[in-house]
């Protein structure tokens, strides 16, 4: 087992992705730290991963302020000796469009994945680096904030937030010999069991089926184990080369996405006035216009939902 004797945090793993993630660590035989908000919910995730051989215990606790990072880390070190792995993927959403989002709604996502990612990180990487640990961080991303999606404000800039924080991060750690990365993962998930565009692939996935061809291999879509096996690969030593990317996993696909560059360039003598714009700066951006959002291909008539029909 490639993580025997490692010690790992996964923030919001108390059900869905977060568990599978520490499911997957423990079963390559990490010790894992459960952390959810509900004591029930974290008593059964750390039941599911004992009961299957594993080392686990919880902290119950919001993610977001310094305190439950603290915390984290210090349960992880008292528990289990160390800390050489942490996943941030506690999360939550509050979809709205921009009109309808409250100034609550717009910051409570941002307190948990953007502030959430950042204490976690910066009390992990204190331990790391008072001890000589060259750990392992893989933070959560989204399609949504590589892409942008109708009704996601808050949620775009919270995932965009957290790629951006990474690739600081990996200039800051690349002397400690401390790894960190993003996943953007494409899974089943509460929110994907309520589109009809999924409805065929997670009705088969909760069979216990394979889920069809077409949303594995066109969509890059799966049941959360696809995404577990990466967050464990980027935790191990074998990943130690590995640091400052965002990697899409779903289904059977892989993606490695590239950072923003830019895609035309001009110079004009004197700078871009209002006057250069329109005679010439116009056409440029006209141009080179950049896509937003996701386009799905269309569905094939034989999964197509019965409403669609």
């Amino acid at each position: 087992m490639s993580l025997n004797g490692k010690v790992a945090i996964v923030t919001g793993s108390g059900a869905g992705l977060g568990l599978a993630y520490a499911q997957e660590l423990a079963r390559q035989g990490a010790s894992v730290i459960i952390n959810d908000v509900n004591q029930e919910i974290a008593d059964s995730a750390v039941a599911s991963i004992t009961e299957a051989g594993g080392k686990a215990a919880a902290v119950v606790a919001p993610v977001g302020s310094s305190e439950t990072a603290d915390l984290l880390v210090k349960t992880a070190v008292d528990t289990f000796g160390g800390l050489d792995i942490l996943v941030t993927n506690a999360g939550i959403l509050r979809d709205k469009s921009l009109l309808k989002m409250t100034d609550e709604d717009f910051d409570l996502v941002i307190n948990v994945h953007v502030k959430g990612t950042f204490t976690c990180v910066r009390s992990a990487y204190a331990y790391f680096k008072e001890n000589g640990v060259a750990g392992r961080i893989v933070t959560i991303g989204s399609p949504t904030g590589q892409r942008g999606n109708f009704g996601q404000t808050n949620y775009a800039a919270a995932k965009a937030g957290i790629v951006g924080m990474v690739r600081t991060w990996a200039m800051e750690m690349k002397k400690a010999g401390v790894s960190v990365n993003a996943v953007i993962p494409v899974a089943a998930t509460a929110m994907t069991k309520t589109i009809p565009f999924f409805k065929a692939a997670v009705e088969a996935d909760e069979r216990g089926e394979a889920m069809p061809e077409f949303f594995r291999k066109e969509l890059g879509f799966g049941p959360a184990q696809d995404v577990a096996g990466v967050i464990a690969f980027l935790s191990s030593e074998e990943a130690a080369g590995i640091t400052g990317q965002a990697i899409g996993v779903g289904g059977d696909r892989l993606q490695v996405w590239s950072h923003p560059e830019s895609v035309a360039t001009e110079f004009h003598d004197g700078g871009w006035d209002y006057a250069t714009m329109l005679a010439e700066g116009k056409a440029l951006l006209e141009a080179n216009l950049q896509s937003v959002g996701e386009k799905m291909p269309e569905l094939p008539a034989e999964l197509q939902p019965e409403t669609a029909k």
